[in-house]
């Protein structure tokens, strides 16, 4: 039976991963999280070693004590605005710890990583749908510590490591059985944000500008169920294991859903209104930020499949009335 890390397995996206996975495999899955962010309730029965990534000693003794033939790598910290204020908090964990990962995985013979990546390495897109060949030009320090891990696994490969980097634009929603979903602290994703107003949780929901040369006025952005990216990881790792290359690639439904789509989506499938204020734009957010997932499909014959936004706010909203976490 093949055995698989899963860093970061008891957070959003790599507990909807493992969930996924199970259904799909009989593969050994081990998880190894700091619990910084991460919750025990999502840990799925699997076997959990509690480990801060930047204690090298303690990742290895785990790599030892296991055969691992690949590692999925979802551990990070995302807040873009607290990487902009405190840099070093950011390429600490999310940089340097992931070299201490790597070390591990050569210095133990696992050659395989599917590794988290974002739609943040690109920066403000030159053109959309944003195709992998858009230049890579990330305008604040939580992208550029993405960037360089991406760098520094294309120099791994001289050890033999080969990777998928796979870059979410935004992840949303929840698992359909209502077992798992999204529980951030503090939250910065727009689905739960509004569907918070709605449920009397904040006080109300910011549209940040609504001058936007958009059809509505306000962003645009690529929504991308988080079942869809656990998908596209069981497919990553299907990839590595038959000898694919090392490659980045979209995750994406490549279409575009505007701000104010999603606050009367998030209306329509509660049956309550949102209360909204208009503020100022925010710096460095595109009017238009969507992508083309053409390469991943023709890579891992991946594409988005629970594409319809009311069941995407429906799988949120559900979760959101009877969180277990």
């Amino acid at each position: 039976m093949k055995e698989i890390l899963v860093v970061g397995g008891a957070g959003y996206i790599g507990s909807h991963f493992i969930k996924h996975l199970k259904s799909k495999s009989d593969a050994n899955i081990v998880i190894l999280d700091s619990f910084c962010s991460g919750y025990k309730e999502a840990t799925n029965g699997c076997e959990v070693h509690e480990v801060d990534l930047s204690n090298k000693e303690d990742i290895d003794m785990v790599f030892k004590s296991h055969n691992f033939s690949a590692v999925v790598h979802f551990a990070a910290f995302i807040e873009v605005g607290e990487s902009v204020k405190n840099p070093s908090k950011y390429y600490k964990n999310n940089l340097v710890n992931t070299i201490n990962l790597l070390d591990c995985m050569v210095e133990n013979d696992v050659k395989n990583i599917v590794f988290s990546s974002t739609a943040a390495t690109y920066g403000n897109p030159q053109y959309t749908p944003i195709d992998e060949k858009h230049p890579q030009q990330p305008i604040n320090p939580y992208g550029r510590a993405k960037l360089m891990v991406e760098w520094v696994m294309q120099d791994y490969s001289v050890y033999g490591l080969r990777h998928v980097a796979l870059r979410y634009f935004n992840a949303c929603g929840s698992d359909f059985d209502g077992e798992i979903g999204e529980s951030h602290v503090p939250e910065s994703h727009l689905i739960p944000l509004v569907l918070h107003a709605i449920s009397g949780k904040r006080d109300n929901i910011t549209i940040f500008g609504t001058d936007y040369d958009t059809p509505d006025g306000t962003c645009v952005r690529d929504y991308v169920h988080v079942n869809d990216l656990a998908e596209a990881h069981v497919l990553a790792l299907d990839y590595l294991a038959n000898d694919g290359e090392s490659i980045g690639l979209n995750l994406a439904t490549g279409t575009g859903t505007s701000v104010k789509e999603i606050i009367e989506t998030c209306e329509r499938v509660t049956g309550k209104k949102a209360p909204t204020i208009v503020g100022e734009r925010r710096d460095g957010d595109p009017a238009f930020l969507f992508a083309s997932p053409a390469r991943a499909k023709e890579v891992l014959g991946w594409e988005a499949q629970i594409t319809d936004l009311d069941k995407i706010v429906d799988s949120a909203w559900k979760w959101e009335q009877n969180k277990k976490y």
